[in-house]
C-alpha cells in the first residue's frame, strides 16, 4: 500500500496498516514463514504443478502504459451471476437461493480474483475530522462513488474486500453512528449491485491489545460492535460475507518469535473471539443463519493457520472459511530500505523463492482445502519503488497463481495510490490486470 514505514523492535516486528497502508510497521506480524499480518491469505488433485519461474516468466506486465479503463469482458474473473444486493430486491438477476445452494468452496471458488478498497473506511486516528467523510478520505482515499466501484467491476474482479475500522467513529460504548453505518451499507450495495462479492470486517479496531489488557470488556465491545452490523445487514443475499476481524494477536501473551510460554492461551483467546463472532452471526436471524462466514486465523499467517492450536469455530450451518494474509518474503514485500531485522530485497524468482512459495500454499492445501474447508488470501501485495515494476507484478502474478490453482481466492491488497486510480475510476496498468483476473480463467 502506499505508505511510509514506522519500524519497530529488532528481529521481533508486526506489521500493521495503522496510517498510511503495509508501508506502516507498528509491533508484531511478520510470522516464522513471513508473513506479513495487517499490511493473507475445492478439494483438489494433490498433483497440481507447482508455480515456477519457467511458467510465470511471461506474467509481469508489458511496458507501462498510460492509465485507461479496462473493459475486454473475455478477461473477467468468472463469477456466477446471483443475487447481489438486498434479499428483497426483484430485480437482481437471479434469486438469492441459487447462490445460498453453493457451499462455502463452491462459493469461495466462485469469487475468481478480488481487490481491496484498502485505505478507506479502515482509517484510525483522532488527528482528522470525527466525521464519515474525514475518516473516508483520512488516508489519501477521495470520497468513493458508485463509479469507481464499478471500475473494478469492468476489470472482471469477482469480490472486493472491505475494510472497516467501527470504532474510529464510534462511542465510547462502541454505538455506530448511524450516517456511518449508512455509507458503509451504501458502498457494499454498490459493490453487489455490479455482480460482485463483498466482504466487510472489523479491522483496525484494536482487538489485539484490548483483549490482551482487559478481555471482559473486549468481548462486550466486540460484541456490540458485530450485533449491530449484524442486525443491518441480516436481510442481504448471500454474496455478502462477513469476516471476524483483520490481524489480530497477542504478542504480550505469547512471543511468537520464541519459546512456547503463553501460547496456549493466546490461541484459546482467539479462538473465543472467532465463537462468539459466529453465535453473534448466527443468532442475528435472517439471511445470517446461513450467511457464508470468513473467519481469521491468529495474525492471518499461514503458518498459524496450519497450528494445532488454531480451532475453527462451531457452526451450525457448517458455512466457514479460513482467512490468511501473505507478504513473503517481507524483505521484499514490506521494506524500502535495510532494516534491523532484514535486508530490503529487489529481486523476486529464484529457486528458492518458488520452493518457499509452494510450500506455504501446499500446506494450506493440505490442511484446508483438501479436506473442503475453503481459504481466501485476503490481503496480498509487493510494494515500494526501491524495486522494479516487473518484479512486482512477478510476484503478485505468481502468488495469485499459486493460490488460485489450489482453489484459494486471492485478494489484493490495494490503495488509492496503487493499481487503481479512484479519481478516473482507471487502472494504471490494465495489461497487467487483465492478467492477474485472467488468472480464474486460465486455471
Amino acid at each position: 500500500m502506499k505508505r511510509f514505514f514506522a519500524i519497530f523492535a529488532s528481529l521481533i516486528i508486526s506489521i500493521s496498516v495503522v496510517g498510511c497502508s503495509k508501508e506502516n510497521i507498528t509491533t508484531s506480524e511478520i510470522t516464522s514463514s513471513g508473513d506479513v499480518s495487517d499490511t493473507i491469505l475445492n478439494s483438489q488433485d494433490s498433483s497440481l504443478p507447482d508455480v515456477s519461474k519457467e511458467e510465470t516468466s511471461n506474467s509481469s506486465a508489458e511496458e507501462e502504459t498510460s492509465s485507461t479503463s479496462i473493459v475486454d469482458d473475455t478477461s473477467s474473473a468468472s463469477i456466477e451471476e446471483t443475487s447481489s444486493a438486498y434479499a428483497e430486491d426483484e430485480t437482481s438477476s437471479a434469486p438469492v437461493e441459487e447462490t445460498n445452494e453453493m457451499t462455502t468452496m463452491e462459493f469461495v471458488r466462485s469469487m475468481g480474483v478480488g481487490i481491496n478498497l484498502g485505505n478507506t473506511f479502515d482509517c484510525t486516528g483522532t488527528w482528522f475530522s470525527q466525521t464519515v467523510e474525514g475518516q473516508e478520505t483520512a488516508w489519501g482515499s477521495p470520497v468513493i462513488t458508485k463509479e469507481m466501484i464499478a471500475g473494478y467491476a469492468k476489470a472482471g474482479f469477482g469480490v472486493i474486500r472491505l475494510p472497516v475500522s467501527w470504532l474510529t467513529l464510534a462511542d465510547s460504548d462502541g454505538n455506530i453512528p448511524d450516517e456511518f453505518m449508512d455509507r458503509i451499507e451504501e458502498v457494499a450495495g454498490w459493490i453487489l449491485d455490479n455482480n460482485m462479492r463483498c466482504i466487510i470486517n472489523t479491522h483496525h479496531d484494536g482487538w489485539e491489545t484490548k483483549f490482551a489488557d482487559d478481555y471482559d470488556s473486549a468481548i462486550k465491545l466486540y460484541e456490540h460492535i458485530w450485533e449491530q452490523v449484524a442486525e443491518r445487514f441480516k436481510d442481504y443475499g448471500y454474496d455478502l460475507m462477513l469476516e471476524s476481524m483483520n490481524e489480530v494477536g497477542f504478542d504480550g501473551i505469547w512471543n511468537q518469535y520464541g519459546g512456547t510460554e503463553g501460547k496456549q492461551e493466546a490461541f484459546d483467546i482467539f479462538n473465543k473471539i472467532n465463537q462468539k463472532f459466529v453465535d453473534i452471526v448466527r443468532s442475528s436471524g435472517g439471511n445470517n443463519q446461513n450467511r457464508h462466514l470468513l473467519i481469521a486465523a491468529y495474525w492471518t499467517s499461514s503458518d498459524h493457520a496450519c497450528d494445532d492450536m488454531f480451532i475453527l469455530p462451531d457452526d451450525p450451518a457448517e458455512r466457514l472459511a479460513v482467512s490468511v494474509h501473505y507478504y513473503t518474503p517481507s524483505t521484499l514485500c514490506i521494506l524500502t530500505e535495510d532494516a534491523d531485522w532484514g535486508k530490503a530485497r529487489t529481486d523476486w524468482g529464484s529457486e528458492a523463492d518458488y520452493k518457499e512459495l509452494n510450500a506455504a500454499f501446499d500446506k494450506l492445501k493440505e490442511h484446508y482445502t483438501d479436506k473442503g474447508i475453503p481459504v481466501i488470501v485476503g490481503e496480498y501485495g509487493c510494494f515500494g519503488d526501491n524495486k522494479t515494476r516487473e518484479t512486482r507484478e512477478l510476484w503478485m502474478s505468481d502468488v495469485a497463481n499459486a493460490a488460485y490453482e489450489r482453489h484459494m481466492c486471492p485478494i489484493l491488497w490495494d490503495t488509492s495510490g496503487d493499481e487503481y486510480d479512484r479519481e478516473s475510476a482507471t487502472f494504471r496498468y490494465p495489461d497487467f490486470i487483465s492478467k492477474l483476473v485472467g488468472i480464474a480463467g486460465d486455471n
